[in-house]
């Protein structure tokens, strides 16, 4: 998958890890390298266990690219990552995201995406802070967040920029349980053997089933927002 993620296959397992020496920043480079290690996956018809390095799973999109980088590498860097999320939405096999620490913006909208979602307990904060640092929230990250939190959570994760703690994200729905930091990797990998006993093809269609109504929402806002014609009038966004 190259330098920034890596790919281990065991048996019907496939552990992704992001690394990129530092906070695992959704660069160009690290969202291509992820769905790399994606297509990698769905040859192997495998189950999916997406973590990270150190205690940051990822700090969401890379503010060096927003800061300085074209229009149009903008643009790739937010239509690879609302693709990546929109993707394991709709992964024909299960997701499991091992949530190793931090989560911020767009390392939130994959949580929002995956299928279960395991977080390390630890001094971390999770959640969508874009209004806070000044970006506006893209329309497919508020259609995932619709989606998945709960209604009680929406509004203040995404309109006011709460971050939470790991057991709060559990309440507010960006993770489904949280375990001791030594006991992720075996916790994630127990939830992937488990997943990976069900019917692959009855999985596949009943989540597209399921999530049909969502993903139609997702994919019509990527569609609709992230475009050339938007990006030369418009502001960028997290």
């Amino acid at each position: 998958m190259g330098e920034l993620t890596t790919y281990e296959l065991d048996g019907r397992i496939a552990s992704v890890t992001m690394d990129d020496g530092k906070v695992n920043a959704f660069s160009v480079p690290m969202l291509r390298s992820i769905h790399a290690a994606m297509d990698q996956a769905e040859r192997d018809v495998a189950v999916v266990v997406l973590t990270g390095r150190a205690t940051t799973f990822s700090a969401g999109f890379d503010l060096k690219t927003f800061a300085g980088g074209s229009g149009k590498e903008i643009l790739e860097m937010l239509t690879l990552g609302a693709t990546l999320a929109e993707r394991i939405l709709a992964f024909p096999t299960p997701v499991v995201t091992a949530c190793n620490g931090n989560a911020l913006p767009a390392g939130a909208f994959l949580l929002m995406s995956a299928d279960l979602r395991i977080g390390a307990e630890g001094p971390f904060r999770l959640g969508c802070n874009e209004v806070a640092i000044g970006l506006t929230i893209p329309w497919f990250a508020i259609e995932l967040a619709r989606h998945r939190l709960h209604p009680a959570a929406f509004d203040r994760t995404i309109v006011n920029a709460t971050m939470f703690s790991p057991s709060e994200a559990v309440d507010a729905g960006l993770l489904d349980k949280v375990v001791d930091p030594e006991a992720l990797r075996d916790a994630s990998l127990a939830g992937a053997a488990e997943l990976a006993e069900l019917d692959m093809a009855a999985h596949a269609a009943t989540k597209r089933r399921a999530r049909a109504k969502v993903l139609a929402a997702v994919h019509e806002a990527i569609e609709s927002e992230l475009t050339v014609e938007n990006f030369a009038t418009e502001q960028p966004r997290a």
